[in-house]
């Protein structure tokens, strides 16, 4: 399988230019210059910055040059630091992976695509000459399945676009169910050799997720450590996801959770990648601030053993906030072995 050089340990920037309040405050302040230093000194080699249209854009489709220019900073903070960046378009004009902000309407509309696509072409002749240290990520989180075949279509038109103005920048492309593993094989065929095949992982949900106000039938007060049986795991599930997950019930109820879970879970995506020869990278991964930060560790090195095995690039969700920050004091006493 060929590797994502250069984007191998990273972070994101989640809150900062994206699911956000957009106020110019925000956008001077949650990150600065010292922050890009610090994820430096932590060790890594790459950034990903996820973007919300609104920063560059107005809602009837003007540009905004002063968000052109927080983007340019970004890159150019990570370039004096010696990091890589992803630019992850995170909501476009009637999308969002967020039901909340009732972006609706892009699969279906055709003026909305062309504004999509014309956006990458700003993008891309505003930083395709940076090409060597960043990245494109087309659209964070596809959600339903019924988009897969309109996604595909329109993902191919925005990298025939974009390859008109920046031939070779690395183009990083996911699939339906949020980024899950298993919607890379129905993910189009890569156009050319600097396509990526981008994944979300957060599983198991009911342990990087437990307590999430976000998730309707989540017990908000429910807590569990990370090295228990699967057949708890699998009761937990149930009761608080209602629902049932094929990796836990694979093994038996009352073996300990350990790295043949994530073997498992990451295989389809192995499968994938090495069939059709293309690099493989995790844009989020992480584990709520409510779990007790000794068990988000011992997650951390198992789904870090197995990204290592298969040499699969990725970067953590998130830097700071957003309920999964690193940069939080809760993450204090294991934030040097993490």
């Amino acid at each position: 399988m060929k590797s994502f050089e250069g984007y191998m340990h990273g972070v994101n920037l989640g809150g900062w230019l994206s699911q956000c309040d957009h106020t110019k405050e925000r956008y001077e302040t949650f990150i600065t210059k010292k922050d890009i230093g610090t994820i430096k000194d932590w060790g890594l080699d790459h950034i990903r910055v996820p973007v919300d249209y609104e920063l560059v854009e107005d809602k009837a489709g003007n540009y905004r040059e002063e968000g052109f220019g927080y983007i340019q900073r970004a890159i150019d903070w990570a370039g004096e630091s010696g990091l890589n960046m992803v630019l992850d378009l995170h909501k476009t004009y009637g999308y969002s992976f967020d039901d909340g902000y009732e972006e609706k309407g892009f699969f279906d509309n055709e003026d909305y695509q062309e504004r999509f696509y014309r956006l990458w072409e700003q993008f891309a002749k505003r930083f395709g000459e940076y090409e060597d240290r960043v990245c494109f990520e087309l659209l964070n989180e596809v959600t339903a399945k019924e988009y897969s075949d309109r996604w595909n279509r329109i993902l191919t038109t925005c990298i025939e676009r974009i390859r008109v103005i920046a031939p070779t920048i690395k183009i990083l492309t996911g699939g339906y169910y949020n980024n899950s593993i298993m919607a890379l094989k129905d993910l189009a065929l890569p156009h050319d050799e600097n396509i990526v095949y981008n994944f979300h992982c957060y599983e198991p949900l009911i342990f990087t997720h437990q307590g999430a106000h976000w998730i309707p039938t989540m017990d908000t007060k429910f807590r569990m450590p990370f090295e228990v049986a699967y057949g708890e795991y699998a009761e937990h599930i149930r009761a608080n996801l209602n629902h049932e997950s094929a990796e836990i019930n694979s093994f038996p109820a009352d073996a300990v959770i350990g790295p043949e879970y994530f073997e498992l879970y990451m295989q389809e995506a192995v499968r994938v990648a090495e069939e059709r020869n293309v690099m493989l990278y995790c844009g989020e991964y992480g584990v709520i601030e409510l779990a007790d930060p000794a068990d988000a560790l011992k997650w951390y090195d198992l789904i870090t053993a197995c990204f290592n095995k298969y040499g699969i690039g990725r970067a953590a969700w998130t830097y700071k906030e957003m309920d999964f920050g690193l940069d939080v004091p809760e993450m204090a006493p294991v934030r040097k072995k993490l």
